[in-house]
């Protein structure tokens, strides 16, 4: 297969995280897919060759016998039925997508394929018998499929983002697959920077390169509730939590615009601060030298802007995204993080190239 062109499709495709990952890999996306109407304008906004349809999947599943001799179908199906920041409910109709995805497989029949979803539907108790379920359809239609957890701080990604990737290939004889494709995925990984290496060069917010998007107030919880971390506690109001600028961001929410945005202290991140005042007050909770008021915290911690959001998943600097401030909040939280991606369709490409 060396050097042939790579014929991939894209589901479940958002604004394009996952498929700016497999086209840097070498993927040439001849269909995608995505309901949601302001991120499939996104996808279009960053690409001229009008392969989005925008619609529910399931209205177009007769139309994708078309496709023949497909290398690859890649995608996230929506993951909040699974996810433990969700309700985790089995009935929940979104749950029911990463079956859909297999239909799509039964269609189109192509050469492997990788679902992207949270960390909870690849290990956790309570998702088993689902999880069973999927690789048991998916060995019926003739694939060997196996679920690999990766963390995208291992492949260049300042988040700590916890992501199950099912990866699945047709008619395979190779006994060995399930450790060759770790054993590829595993020679992507890189070194991320750390957010103050990745967001400094941006500028500060409120600057023409990077706006000023999100100006949510930052309040003092009450009654705090601490961790072992000054970056996992609950001590501010609100769902959003302080970065640790001298590591990585926790997984970005697509809840993000309001409240719920992540913060950093921005005299920290460009160096007219010698520590963090966040890491100042979480000491000062733990020692009992500063008693918790309800009142604004001070306006070096702010929240972080689109820019930095889009920046932290790996998104492209010139990206482009459509919709109004939430909706591209929500866009960028829900991304699959490009260089993640990227990694895992590196590894699936050669693994193709190599039979």
């Amino acid at each position: 297969m060396k050097n042939k062109e790579i014929k991939a499709i894209s589901l479940f495709t958002g604004a394009g995280g996952m498929d700016v990952g497999f086209e840097r890999a070498g993927a040439n996306i001849i269909f995608a897919n995505e309901l949601m109407q302001d991120a499939a304008n996104t996808y279009n906004a960053n690409r001229p060759n009008n392969v989005m349809i925008n619609a529910d999947i399931n209205s177009l599943l007769s139309s994708l016998y078309q496709f023949t001799n497909v290398d690859i179908v890649f995608g996230g199906p929506p993951c909040q039925g699974f996810s433990v920041a969700g309700k985790m409910d089995p009935d929940d109709d979104r749950s029911k997508l990463i079956f859909t995805f297999l239909d799509v497989i039964e269609i189109i029949k192509p050469k492997m394929f990788v679902m992207e979803n949270v960390k909870a539907l690849g290990i956790l108790e309570k998702w088993k018998s689902v999880r069973e379920k999927y690789l048991c359809r998916a060995e019926k239609l003739g694939y060997k499929c196996v679920p690999i957890i990766l963390n995208a701080t291992d492949y260049g990604v300042s988040q700590k983002r916890e992501r199950v990737f099912f990866i699945g290939i047709r008619e395979n004889s190779d006994m060995g697959f399930e450790n060759n494709i770790h054993k590829l995925i595993e020679k992507q990984k890189i070194i991320a920077p750390t957010i103050k290496t990745l967001l400094r060069p941006l500028g500060r917010a409120g600057t023409e390169i990077n706006p000023n998007t999100c100006t949510a107030k930052i309040t003092f919880a009450t009654r705090p509730i601490m961790r072992k971390s000054p970056y996992a506690g609950m001590y501010f109001n609100g769902q959003g939590r302080p970065i640790n600028i001298d590591g990585f961001a926790n997984t970005l929410p697509a809840s993000m615009g309001g409240n719920k945005t992540p913060f950093v202290d921005e005299e920290y991140l460009y160096g007219d601060a010698e520590c963090d005042w966040v890491k100042t007050y979480y000491n000062g909770l733990i020692n009992k030298t500063i008693i918790p008021q309800f009142k604004e915290a001070p306006k070096r911690l702010r929240r972080i802007t689109i820019k930095e959001a889009a920046k932290i998943q790996s998104f492209p600097d010139e990206y482009i995204f459509c919709g109004n401030r939430d909706s591209i909040y929500t866009q960028i939280g829900n991304a699959v993080p490009c260089k993640m991606a990227e990694a895992v369709a590196k590894a699936v490409i050669e693994y193709l190239e190599s039979k």
